[in-house]
């Protein structure tokens, strides 16, 4: 019998995006079920939260790309703290830790810091974090930050296609 060394991998991306709003009105938009109303493309399927929107303890899902769906449980909402974090699991690949903080940048402005720390559990995960490069992470987090300052802005969805 053969056995195959597996070697996981292990990375943390990070941005900080600027709002043209204040934390009070970012921090709620930070939810699996609001973010359809701003964030063209994302789609989740609750599968438990007692209020229907985000809280610790909700488990959501979001459909895959060629692999099955990412599965994820929001184990910190903390809205005093303006601080919320995400464990992902995606079948036969990853966990990531998605940690978000929002913060006030003068003016009405907030700051919103994130951080997604992949941990790899097969060579399909490793194969993901490898095309998972800093380009390929600046482009979702950029297009998320003009995504939320064009609905707050205009209260309409930017459309990926008009994104540029």
């Amino acid at each position: 019998m053969t056995v195959t060394q597996f070697a996981a991998k292990k990375l943390t991306r990070r941005y900080t995006q600027t709002i043209d709003a204040p934390p009070e009105r970012v921090f709620p938009l930070l939810c699996p079920v609001r973010e359809e109303e701003w964030l063209d493309g994302w789609r989740q399927t609750m599968i438990h939260s007692a209020s229907g929107l985000v809280e610790e303890g909700a488990v959501f899902s979001t459909p895959g790309s060629g692999e099955p769906d990412t599965v994820w449980i929001v184990t910190r909402h903390d809205a005093a703290a303006r601080a919320v974090e995400f464990v992902r699991f995606t079948p036969e690949s990853r966990v990531c830790v998605l940690c978000i903080d929002v913060r006030p940048h003068g003016d009405g402005k907030s700051f919103v810091d994130i951080a997604y720390t992949y941990t790899t559990l097969t060579p399909a995960g490793n194969a993901f974090l490898d095309g998972f490069t800093e380009e390929a992470f600046l482009g979702a987090v950029k297009f998320w930050e003009r995504s939320m300052n064009h609905w707050l802005a205009t209260g309409e969805r930017l459309m990926k296609e008009r994104a540029g």
